[in-house]
């Protein structure tokens, strides 16, 4: 995931593509990067579209850089579902 800390709006922007290739989520968060406030505000978000419990929701890498690993919990089939419904809601 790529996120955006100190946006607008709390939410999923999208798909982007990264100067290396990869492909990333962009999550946009009104909290700011200071604290793991960002960070705290990315779980509650992922976990809130996802449908799982904050505690569902690690981060794996990336704590002080935008470019974050997150594993969540739960059924992969339900998982890839509610993320899809996510991605194609306005």
């Amino acid at each position: 995931m790529r996120l955006l800390p100190r946006a607008r709006r709390d939410g999923i922007e999208g798909v982007a593509n990264e100067a290396d290739g990869r492909v990333s989520l962009k999550v946009a968060v009104k909290a700011p990067p200071v604290d793991g406030k960002a960070n705290a505000a990315l779980i509650a978000l992922v976990a809130r579209t996802l449908g799982v419990s904050n505690s569902a929701v690690r981060l794996d890498s990336g704590a002080g850089a935008r470019r974050k690993l997150l594993f969540v919990a739960g059924d992969a089939a339900m998982l890839r579902a509610r993320l899809a419904a996510a991605l194609a809601a306005p």
